[in-house]
């Protein structure tokens, strides 16, 4: 994670020579997962996720968001409120390391210019890379079968204010539907491990990411102009 930081300290310099503003900041709050063991509650964070994020704002309505999050993502069918699951008692840990980017759309103009203070809904989806161990399940034990990578859809809901002329404070949540089932050691991947399989094979994982954004912005003033 240090390699990325210096590499983000290296490029904004650069990037603020264009008439744009600019935020960077870091993203704290939990993760939890949705799946084939443990929980279905859609939004209950077990384990804390770190992050951080770069945008570049190319209008008061839009902005491309590129971040990289990372977690411990676990579920245990003890906590489970179907009778299969809990009977069954399964649990995992996973860890996963998201890349991110797409675009963000505010629902009111969020002009960071103005000196006055601003608050505004938002959305935010794009593509995301995960990295993580593909797991499988032996005598009710997990397994690693190697490290897998995968892509996934990001689908966040926020709310932000400028907090001061140079911070911005977000709170959001996003979904992220992955295009892999063996997060939870469901569905491994690997054909010699086929028999192993149980859940729904024809769902795939989901996680979920709960928590703060802290942005510090920087840049020129832009125009918005519109070519």
């Amino acid at each position: 994670m240090n390699r990325i930081f210096n590499f983000l300290l290296f490029l904004f310099p650069f990037l603020a020579i264009h008439a744009q503003i600019h935020e960077i900041g870091v993203f704290v709050g939990g993760s939890n997962f949705i799946g084939d063991v443990g929980s279905t509650t859609y939004i209950s964070p077990n384990e804390p996720a770190i992050g951080i994020l770069y945008k570049w704002n190319k209008s008061p309505r839009h902005s491309y968001r590129f971040s990289y999050t990372q977690s411990k993502i676990t579920a245990n069918d003890l906590n489970s409120e179907e009778a299969g699951r809990n009977q069954r008692g399964y649990r995992f840990e996973n860890s996963i390391k998201e890349f991110s980017a797409g675009l963000e759309f505010n629902f009111f103009d969020f002009n960071l210019h103005e000196l006055r203070t601003k608050i505004t809904p938002y959305v935010y989806s794009g593509l995301s890379f995960v990295q993580y161990e593909g797991l499988f399940f032996v005598d009710g034990k997990t397994r690693s079968d190697s490290n897998h990578g995968t892509i996934a859809i990001p689908m966040i809901l926020g709310i932000k204010s400028n907090i001061t002329p140079n911070f911005v404070l977000g709170l959001e949540v996003g979904a992220r539907y992955t295009y892999a089932d063996d997060l939870d050691g469901s569905n491994p991947t690997n054909d010699n491990l086929k028999n192993l399989q149980f859940g729904n094979i024809n769902n795939n994982d989901w996680y979920v990411f709960s928590g703060l954004t802290l942005t510090y912005t920087f840049g020129n003033k832009p125009c918005y102009c519109i070519d």
